[in-house]
């Protein structure tokens, strides 16, 4: 353990000064505390995390190694529903535990959790903040994790790994692949030490390439909120007794929705032309991604717009859709007299197009309105592969 940080005076400073411009502090400070930055760093990362980490930083001694083990890690919420996927009483391998959030959370559940990091300041946080947080369960082992899944001898019921998404240069990576470590690579020694794999990945990756990257996928889970996809968790079970097609689950604080791809390929959508007075749906981004476009249309018994145009209407309002709600208040034809009459009518629009040939800021710019406001304006191609501009309100 860190004697930097495992001391009263630097915690009593953290607090002390918790409310203090940071800057000022390094100028004050520099020179005159060994420990000056690491303190300063925790009341950084604490404000920044204040929302993202409110359980752990209840803790008074919670410990961030670096800037970017709190810019980088699960979020509580996250880290809970992971944690919901294993059975209590399991034990668990975390191979990239990172600032260890999904271990904490793991760990009122498992009887037994590692952690592996190659990085020997995470891992010493690691240990000191199981210990701050009462969790005795949980060993933190500096290694690689692919040498370490190689050289253990224990069995675990549960692997978890959360690849990194970017490169050197911080470039985005967009296959299993290309993320470090390669889990692809690395299957057949973890399906050699566990029952189950547990894989957190990047929103950007495709669905079905993971898929056929982790051919013993029994669910992928995508989450987020109402406006933002957060990630996609594969679950892989490695007896080969499950023989059924995967299930897509959709998870938000606001829905759910699962199907299977053979769903979606088989679903009839209906299709018609909105008019004023009906509803318009919108899809919420993590239902985008996983993409049930015709189902939507099946399941909830909605008109689309058009193949190719991922919006929905109804008559009568449906109060469970799975993303955002509308009324539709006007259906103008994009022509150069409806610009100028909306552009009269209005000074504040939130503006948005889809499968339309012209992007969001340029029709903005066409119709001479600010961006903001309670009303909404969505240009899309419709059925007869018409171009409108819908003029929508809350519902």
């Amino acid at each position: 353990m860190c004697s930097e940080y495992d001391n009263d005076e630097f915690w009593e400073w953290v607090h002390a000064n918790s409310d203090n411009d940071p800057v000022k502090l390094r100028l004050k400070w520099q020179g005159k505390l060994p420990w000056a930055n690491l303190a300063i760093l925790q009341i950084e990362c604490r404000r920044k995390s204040r929302k993202k980490l409110a359980e752990e930083l209840t803790c008074p001694t919670f410990f961030f190694p670096t800037a970017l083990s709190a810019e980088q890690c699960t979020s509580d919420i996250l880290a809970d529903f992971h944690a919901s996927l294993i059975a209590p009483g399991c034990t668990m391998l975390d191979l990239t535990c990172g600032l260890g959030i999904d271990v904490y959370h793991a760990a009122r559940r498992a009887s037994e959790v590692t952690a592996v990091d190659m990085n020997p300041e995470i891992t010493g946080a690691v240990r000191h903040n199981a210990a701050a947080l009462g969790h005795d369960n949980i060993t933190a082992v500096t290694a690689d994790c692919r040498e370490f899944i190689k050289s253990t001898d224990k069995h675990y019921d549960i692997v978890f790994i959360d690849p990194a998404r970017r490169g050197t240069n911080g470039e985005r990576r967009y296959r299993l692949t290309d993320c470090s470590p390669d889990v692809t690579s690395m299957l057949d020694d973890i399906a050699a030490v566990a029952d189950r794999l547990i894989l957190k990945a990047s929103p950007m990756l495709d669905i079905t390439q993971v898929l056929r990257e982790l051919p013993h996928t029994t669910d992928i889970y995508v989450t987020g909120t109402s406006t933002e996809c957060k990630e996609i968790v594969a679950d892989v079970i490695f007896d080969n007794k499950h023989t059924s097609e995967p299930v897509i689950h959709v998870m938000t604080p606001m829905y759910d929705f699962s199907f299977t791809q053979s769903e979606e390929a088989s679903a009839t959508p209906d299709y018609d032309l909105p008019v004023a007075g009906e509803y318009l749906y919108e899809p919420g981004a993590a239902v985008m991604k996983a993409a049930p476009f015709k189902l939507l249309s099946q399941r909830y018994g909605l008109k689309k717009l058009h193949p190719n145009t991922h919006l929905y209407h109804s008559a009568a309002r449906i109060a469970d859709f799975p993303g955002e709600t509308w009324h539709i208040d006007r259906v103008a034809d994009f022509s150069s007299h409806e610009i100028k009459t909306i552009s009269r009518q209005y000074d504040r629009l939130n503006i948005a197009t889809r499968n339309f040939d012209m992007p969001a800021d340029t029709l903005r710019k066409k119709l001479k309105v600010k961006d903001g406001g309670a009303q909404r304006l969505i240009a899309a191609t419709l059925a007869d592969n018409s171009k409108a501009m819908l003029l929508l309100s809350p519902p």
